[in-house]
């Protein structure tokens, strides 16, 4: 069977809209990437009792603020795993997580986000500046750098980085989420361990300084 190139004219307009369709079909057909969540060490630490603090979400660049998984070579050539990333936004995720590390090993009276209008002592400011796989060394490194800024007069009273590694026994997935969520462990309990034994400015509430009332004077008789 032949065509005309008039008769084939409305094929090949067609085709583009098959190919389109078809496309869109892979791409459909595509598995969703595997979700992984990080850990709250939940070790007691004796903490400064009294004191609220508010945990900012950390400031990260763009290739850090997002649910990728990232992984750098030796030569700073940055990658990420396929099929996996984590179950949120990764700065969000962290401050999530170092909040339940406060909770679950300090004796703080209240710690919680600048969004929960809470009237708090101290706010920890930080910066994610390493959450990733460093190949060809195989390790997980984490790097945060974390300041304690007053509430009151929002001068900052410390600052510290942490640093964590943890060996990777495969990069992939699994192995590799694992391993970060080690690190991170780690850097976030030294966090809570240094906040935690700072000397740190405590607000006054009522009844903190009582004052009896002067005596009211008699009225002449």
């Amino acid at each position: 069977m032949s065509f005309s190139p008039t008769e084939f004219q409305p094929l090949r307009r067609l085709m583009p809209v098959v190919l389109l369709a078809a496309l869109v079909g892979a791409c459909s057909s595509s598995p969703a990437p595997t979700s992984y969540d990080l850990s709250a060490p939940t070790s007691r630490i004796r903490g400064a009792a009294g004191v609220q603090v508010l945990v900012n979400e950390p400031a990260a660049l763009q290739t850090l603020a997002s649910q990728q998984i990232l992984v750098k070579d030796a030569s700073g050539t940055v990658s990420f795993l396929g099929g996996a990333q984590w179950a949120d936004n990764l700065p969000r995720l962290i401050q999530t997580r170092l909040i339940n590390t406060f909770e679950n090993a300090s004796q703080l009276r209240g710690v919680s986000r600048p969004s929960s209008g809470a009237v708090a002592d101290v706010q920890l400011i930080s910066e994610l500046r390493s959450f990733e796989i460093a190949t060809p060394s195989d390790e997980a490194v984490v790097e945060i750098s974390v300041k304690i800024v007053s509430d009151q007069n929002g001068r900052i009273m410390n600052g510290r980085i942490f640093r964590a590694r943890a060996p990777v026994a495969a990069v992939d997935a699994p192995n590799a989420t694992r391993a970060l969520d080690e690190a991170l462990s780690k850097v976030m309990l030294d966090i809570v361990r240094w906040v935690s034994g700072s000397p740190l400015p405590r607000r006054e509430e009522p009844g903190d300084l009582r004052s009896e009332a002067p005596a009211k004077e008699q009225a002449p008789t």
